[in-house]
């Protein structure tokens, strides 16, 4: 599948994955803070953003979609990051192909996580996607009337306005979903679901990037993560959830930059 990305800056190239219900818009503002030093390139993933639609969405699925866009690119070594659903996608990646790995930073998502059926995020995660396909803003005449829409089932304002970014007008100039909801909520088992591991992965730096109020990467997962990344480091950054991009934008950058200096 052909993505759609932007790119931004000079210097050694790196790719940087959005999470689930995100898109390459979300990342900018780091793109901006690290294009001094490095080229970035933000794709947005299948069923997300500006990219292709399509029935299958799993890991196996969207690391094959990076590996044809680096092919694209005619990249041969890179840095890799990825958000959340990204970062999963980027470990699924380095484990088929660890030799076109430079770096590797990881943000916010543990690869042994099974958040599937019955968990909170998962729940969670449900109920926005099916708010998404139940909910018909066909007559919308803004924005303030879709969030308003969304007020009562998806009650905070900060996931609200992250859902709204997937907003677009058509040729109608109705508000339509750039996200592909649908297939998302058949597909939610798998987006949620921790990867399989055969071997350890090595060769390059890791960095995880833990949000201080997140729960996604779990003290009882330190010790998994170094068997599995024995190069790996967990760094903590300071007053960030989940979405630790948008929290604490200059401790991420910083953690980016720190990549060229391993």
């Amino acid at each position: 599948m052909r993505l759609f990305y932007r790119k931004i800056g000079e210097g050694p190239p790196i790719i940087i994955l959005h999470g689930l219900f995100g898109s390459s818009e979300n990342w900018l503002t780091i793109a901006k803070k690290i294009s001094t030093r490095f080229t970035v390139y933000l794709p947005d993933q299948r069923n997300h953003g500006l990219s292709p639609h399509d029935e299958i969405h799993n890991y196996e699925s969207m690391s094959d979609d990076l590996f044809e866009l680096i092919t694209e690119l005619n990249l041969k070594k890179f840095f890799l990051a990825g958000h959340s659903m990204g970062g999963k996608t980027a470990m699924k990646f380095a484990m088929k192909w660890p030799e076109m790995i430079q770096g590797l930073i990881i943000a916010d998502i543990s690869p042994f996580g099974d958040r599937t059926n019955g968990s909170q995020d998962y729940n969670e995660h449900y109920e926005i996607l099916r708010s998404i396909t139940e909910t018909d803003i066909s007559k919308a005449a803004s924005r303030t009337d879709i969030d308003k829409l969304f007020a009562e089932r998806i009650p905070s304002v900060k996931v609200r306005d992250l859902i709204l970014k997937n907003l677009q007008r058509d040729e109608n100039k109705m508000f339509v979903w750039k996200l592909n909801a649908w297939v998302l909520l058949k597909n939610l088992d798998r987006i949620m679901e921790g990867l399989p591991f055969a071997q350890q992965i090595t060769g390059f730096p890791v960095v995880f990037l833990k949000g201080e109020y997140s729960g996604y990467i779990l003290k009882e997962d330190y010790n998994s993560i170094i068997k599995l990344f024995p190069a790996a480091e967990i760094r903590v950054i300071k007053n960030a959830g989940h979405w630790l991009h948008a929290d604490n934008p200059e401790a991420v950058a910083e953690a980016f930059l720190d990549m060229l200096d391993h």
